[in-house]
């Protein structure tokens, strides 16, 4: 392990007894795609190592790669499951289908599709459940009353002990925890939804009545949204060769990749611009500074990072110990860099 490494800290799953590592590991774009297994292996045990208990992945990450490869983590290394938090994803699973091409009743959330996919998702990691299983987005298709009793079954049936949502709008959540308590049954606990620097509005506007109405907590992911909060694409007008943002068929990244150049692109690079002279002046780089600002959010129970690198997996690490710097003096500072608080809705009685 690296040399000088702050401490690990863990926050609560929202209003649950569970504990996460504010920072955690998850495979999406990475292990099991275009990095290697020997070091997705390596990033996985360096995250371990110092103090990461929470390992985030997807069904459909790397068409069901990902999760293979955290399992055989996993048993390489002799971890023990009650000492870890596994995360897992359902919602696009045409991987699992003999016609990727027609998966109908492979995507979605349908209760069929949500029990067959974690038992596939379980197949796959060669673990008997997982601690969270998330809607990886909403399905407008399905009945909510079926979507909530389907991951009721998972719970009951000890093949998950908690779900949440994934980019579920305020509504959604609420209407599920609606269902929920009207049938007796578990809601969703946490959400997993993107929010950094430049992405604020969901996570500070919209959901911030449901932390305290249903104590939701937030494994958010993005923190450095794709890598433009690092720094590396200031100055560019299209996607370096060879990059991420240039090859990677992610839909994520390809919608991140038609902004490049545009007006949102210049005015993104504009604000990590006006962020690297705060980040100099405390002796830190501007993707840690970026990290360390979300830390400073009590709603976030965890950060998802990503890593290809170990050295990167470090790097994200020693975000914990800049948060204690992020003064009020400083947090004005970096408001005023980017200008982009989300307005306080005004309540009219």
């Amino acid at each position: 392990m690296a040399e000088g490494l702050p401490e690990m800290q863990y926050r609560n799953l929202g209003r649950t007894g569970l504990k996460v590592s504010v920072i955690s590991l998850g495979s999406w774009l990475t292990y099991g795609g275009h990095v290697g297994n020997e070091t997705s292996f390596d990033c996985l045990k360096a995250a371990y190592d110092a103090g990461v208990n929470f390992f985030d992945t997807a069904e459909v990450y790397s068409g069901g790669q990902s999760e293979i490869v955290l399992g055989e983590a996993i048993k390489k290394f002799g971890w023990l499951q009650n000492d870890l938090v596994i995360s897992t994803k359902i919602y696009w699973g045409k991987a699992n289908s003999a016609n990727p091409a027609k998966p109908l009743n492979n995507n979605g959330l349908s209760r069929k599709h949500i029990i067959e996919g974690m038992n596939l998702s379980l197949k796959r990691l060669d673990l008997p459940y997982v601690d969270i299983v998330y809607a990886h987005r909403p399905d407008r298709d399905t009945p909510m009353e079926e979507i909530v009793r389907a991951f009721n079954y998972l719970i009951n049936n000890g093949k998950a002990f908690y779900w949440g949502t994934s980019e579920w709008s305020a509504s959604e959540i609420s209407d599920a925890w609606r269902i929920a308590d009207k049938l007796g049954l578990i809601g969703p606990v946490v959400e997993q939804p993107q929010y950094n620097l430049l992405v604020r509005d969901r996570v500070e506007k919209e959901y911030r009545w449901l932390y305290e109405a249903h104590g939701l907590g937030l494994t958010i992911f993005s923190p450095l949204k794709g890598g433009v909060l690092t720094g590396k694409y200031n100055d560019t007008t299209t996607p370096p060769a060879g990059s991420r943002l240039a090859e990677s068929e992610d839909g994520y990244i390809k919608g991140l990749r038609k902004t490049v150049g545009d007006d949102t692109w210049t005015k993104q690079l504009q604000q990590v611009a006006a962020l690297k002279p705060i980040a100099e002046e405390l002796g830190i780089s501007t993707a840690q500074l970026s990290l360390a600002w979300i830390l400073k959010n009590p709603n976030i129970s965890s950060m998802i990072t990503g890593a290809s690198r170990v050295e990167q997996v470090y790097e994200n690490l020693r975000a914990l110990a800049v948060a204690d710097k992020l003064t009020d003096e400083v947090i004005e500072k970096i408001e005023a860099a980017i200008a982009n608080k989300p307005a306080e809705e005004i309540r009219r009685f």
